[in-house]
């Protein structure tokens, strides 16, 4: 029954996360606990014979990780020309308060009051467009991760190249709320590249990376869930009522 809640948490996060930017659903996996071996198997049955199978009576299930699924959400159009996303593996790094980086698959980005490309928490992002000035009337930024900046008579006035993050294992980041990522030793180091190189993803500017969250597939888990939970309540309440019984007879 602990599992199960610990499921229905789960699948509710992913259902609260159904509109969040760049969000990637979790899913929870279980192991079965140590069983207790009345008869083993190939034991002694006399004259030589051995059993065929043995008596083990589990004890039930637990959690053993809640891993992210790094599938790509539905790109949507939103025209915005700092919004982009990632069509692909990669994330964009960013810099936490107190030096650390993160990682975050959010490229819903706006402009700081000093001209910094910045995510909605105020993150400056990293190995991006430096500085955005207030002569700057339009940018544009290829699939490749190639922008220009341009004034308002449409005169090229900067131009440079964005890098994009992956790991050789995403599942082992730490998500640490505000749609950002850490490293972890179980990730792997950070590799930086082109998008659209070396199995980078390509960016896709003026849209954003929805979620990868699937409400018909969560509502059928969350039954399944729910129905698993109540079993195993039902199955609580009649072992307890066998018990009863059995203590009964004495009377």
């Amino acid at each position: 029954m602990n599992s199960q809640q610990m499921n229905l948490d789960v699948i509710a996060n992913n259902l609260a996360n159904v509109n969040t930017t760049g969000f990637k659903k979790s899913k929870i996996e279980f192991q079965d606990l140590l069983y207790d071996t009345k008869k083993i198997q190939g034991a002694e049955a006399g004259d030589g014979q051995l059993t065929p199978g043995g008596i083990q009576l589990g004890h039930g299930s637990r959690p053993v990780s809640t891993s992210k699924v790094f599938t790509t959400g539905e790109l949507v159009q939103t025209d915005e020309r700092l919004d982009v996303a990632i069509a692909g593996d990669g994330f964009f790094e960013v810099q936490l308060p107190g030096g650390a980086q993160g990682y975050t698959r959010d490229g819903s980005f706006k402009v700081s009051a000093d001209g910094a490309v910045v995510t909605n928490e105020g993150y400056q992002v990293v190995n991006a467009i430096p500085n955005i000035g207030a002569e700057v009337s339009n940018i544009g930024i290829a699939k490749t991760g190639e922008y220009t900046m341009f004034d308002q008579q449409g005169n090229n006035i900067g131009a440079g190249q964005i890098q994009i993050t992956r790991f050789i294992n995403p599942g082992g980041l730490q998500n640490v709320g505000g749609n950002v990522y850490q490293e972890t030793p179980a990730s792997g180091v950070p590799e930086q590249g082109n998008p659209g190189q070396n199995g980078f993803g390509e960016l896709a500017q003026g849209y954003l990376e929805m979620s990868n969250v699937k409400v018909v597939e969560e509502m059928v888990n969350l039954i399944k869930a729910q129905r698993a939970y109540e079993v195993n309540s039902k199955a609580i309440q009649a072992a307890d009522e066998m018990m009863q019984r059995s203590n009964n007879i004495k009377r």
